[in-house]
């Protein structure tokens, strides 16, 4: 638990020092940290928990969320999918036009059958992501993403270490913001709104 704290400090401040001069944080609106400009997390070509290939593309037109976790997460994950649901909830109508992503960072544990079972059961608007191990490293590397597994690395009950933040895309599919684990809901809504706005 203390590496994912600690790689979500780096991670954060790694962010923020890749922001673009003039587009950080509040000057620009935005409670969240604002990347605008930044030349990673280019996009991925996973598949989704129905067994549907998806791209980053096929979510243009709506504000997307993407978090990086695992189905056997004992308290992050749940926590970060906890706060989108309440995220929707106060968007109103507006929560259609947002997509949440969650990619899997445990593909040897997580099948689509899996994904399938715990992803929606938090919204059924939800959709999960996964790939094989080397295709989960290409995403994890361009995304700037670390994780690890941790204790029985050799069996299947391992615990993965990994960042905690969420990146958000607008509706034209530009990355623009990281959001850092915890942030009030009320602030990622004022955020998304921004974005859905043209912001």
């Amino acid at each position: 638990m203390l590496r994912c704290i600690i790689s979500a400090c780096l991670a954060a401040g790694l962010l923020t020092a890749c922001s673009p001069s003039g587009e950080g944080g509040a000057d620009a609106g935005f409670a969240s940290t604002n990347i605008t400009g930044a030349n990673y997390a280019t996009g991925f070509s996973l598949t989704d928990h129905t067994g549907a290939p998806r791209s980053l593309a096929d979510y243009k037109g709506k504000v997307v969320t993407l978090f990086f976790g695992y189905t056997q997460c004992p308290d992050v994950c749940p926590t970060n999918l906890l706060g989108m649901v309440e995220v929707l909830r106060q968007l109103g109508p507006d929560a259609d036009k947002v997509q949440v992503l969650f990619i899997t960072v445990d593909p040897e544990r997580d099948t689509q059958a899996l994904l399938a079972q715990y992803v929606p059961a938090f919204d059924a608007r939800f959709v999960g992501l996964y790939g094989d191990i080397p295709t989960t490293q290409a995403v994890a590397k361009d995304f700037k993403v670390f994780y690890q597994k941790q204790g029985d690395t050799k069996g299947t009950a391992y615990t993965v270490d990994h960042s905690t933040g969420t990146y958000v895309f607008d509706p034209q599919g530009r990355l623009r913001l990281y959001v850092k684990h915890g942030e009030k809901p009320e602030l990622i809504v004022a955020d998304l709104k921004r974005l859905i706005a043209g912001k």
